[in-house]
């Protein structure tokens, strides 16, 4: 059965497009058929695979209209997982992507600008768990900055929200970055390093809670 994950918030810069491309990367290495849909009018994830050197290890398409829920059934068939990377700013899309996925991922950076954007999105999400019972959602912290308080503080104040934080994260690593700007990822990158891991855990993560 595939899974679908849409990573969704309706404030940019969060790592949305960082976290699915590398969460791609972790399914497809574990011999999984991923399709990566490339939601944001950007196209961040598609300029990626343009750039990289050889194939993506999964397939990457763009689908910017608010017709995900309708057309992903169908698409989504021949493969073990889709990654959606959601688009900001853009309510009708992000609720499509939304009410296609069986787990929503938020990811939020630690800081009270995306605290306070996260409420739009986390509305959005549990509007869908209303005629959607099965479906999964949680919060991931991103570029952290080591133990710092504010990173354990954002963690304290999604309490708010009713939604799970995930245990794992990410922190602010230059590899990021570099692989990104490479075309490739830290699963492919730097497959035994701290970035790999830390991604390798939130997808461990997102496993157990949709089992």
């Amino acid at each position: 059965m595939c899974m679908i994950i849409a990573v969704v918030n309706q404030k940019g810069g969060v790592s949305k497009t960082t976290l699915a491309l590398n969460l791609g990367a972790a399914i497809a290495a574990q011999g999984k058929r991923v399709l990566l849909i490339d939601a944001d009018p950007q196209q961040t994830a598609q300029d990626w695979a343009a750039v990289r050197s050889s194939p993506p290890p999964f397939q990457v398409i763009g689908l910017t209209k608010p017709v995900l829920h309708r057309d992903l059934p169908a698409m989504a068939a021949d493969y073990d997982a889709v990654i959606i990377d959601g688009a900001p700013r853009n309510y009708e899309v992000a609720r499509s992507a939304i009410a296609a996925a069986d787990f929503v991922l938020i990811p939020v950076q630690p800081s009270g600008a995306d605290f306070w954007a996260s409420r739009e999105t986390v509305n959005l999400v549990k509007d869908a768990h209303s005629f959607k019972e099965t479906q999964k959602s949680a919060f991931v912290v991103s570029r952290k900055i080591g133990r710092t308080v504010l990173g354990r503080e954002i963690t304290d104040a999604l309490a708010e929200f009713a939604l799970p934080v995930l245990k794992a994260g990410t922190t602010q690593r230059i590899v990021f970055a570099e692989a990104m700007t490479a075309g490739t990822t830290v699963i492919e990158h730097e497959p035994k390093g701290a970035a790999a891991d830390e991604i390798r855990a939130i997808l461990a993560e997102i496993e157990e809670m949709s089992r």
